[in-house]
């Protein structure tokens, strides 16, 4: 079996001819006219693409060792408007991040505006890409142990269109949930799937 390359210099294999800014609003959007190289060698004929510029994001599954429960939000989402049962998802704690700051500081600001609740300890789990085909996002994956008797009901910053409704239930209705397709969006799936397969060796001590 071949072996996948970790990382590749690329930047020879990939030319881009031109670059348009379609749109700079909540998002930027930019048209690239570009090529790349075939696995045997060759170019492909020049194409477009849209790309949504996106900055980094970090996002945590808030886990009490105590309790063995978790702390999930629930907020409006456009892009779930016409494509799923509902529009407000069952996520966990995330947010975009600002220039100044580390991923770790943006999940603890993000975790007292969202849910309330201080983090007393982050495990990083993943990084990885959310939409590559038309988006560079990409999102830093924690988990972040808390006490989940001082989360708050309702949490969100006004000036940001945030409501935000804060669910605490058992780790294992969680798990349940996403099984059941009632957690359907990549962040909470993959986090919740971690702490499933890993519930069994984090250390219970804060």
């Amino acid at each position: 079996m071949n072996k996948i390359k970790q990382f590749m210099d690329y930047k020879s294999d990939v030319k881009i001819n031109n670059k348009e800014l379609l749109l700079n609003s909540f998002c930027r959007i930019e048209c690239y006219h570009m090529q790349h190289k075939f696995f045997d060698g060759t170019w492909s004929q020049e194409y477009t693409r849209d790309l949504m510029i996106k900055p980094a994001v970090a996002a945590a599954i808030a886990y009490d060792p105590k309790k063995d429960a978790v702390v999930l939000i629930e907020q409006f989402r456009v892009g779930a408007l016409y494509r799923n049962p509902s529009p407000w998802l069952i996520e966990v704690v995330a947010g975009i991040m600002d220039k100044t700051e580390s991923h770790e500081e943006l999940i603890r600001r993000e975790m007292l505006e969202e849910a309330g609740l201080e983090i007393e300890k982050l495990i990083p789990i993943y990084d990885y890409l959310v939409t590559p085909g038309c988006s560079t996002e990409k999102v830093k994956l924690f988990c972040a142990y808390v006490d989940s008797t001082k989360a708050q009901q309702f949490c969100g910053l006004k000036e940001e269109h945030e409501d935000i409704k804060v669910h605490v239930l058992s780790a294992q209705d969680a798990f349940a949930a996403v099984r059941s397709g009632q957690i359907n969006n990549s962040a909470a799936i993959i986090a919740l799937q971690w702490l499933e397969l890993h519930l069994h060796k984090l250390d219970v001590a804060i």
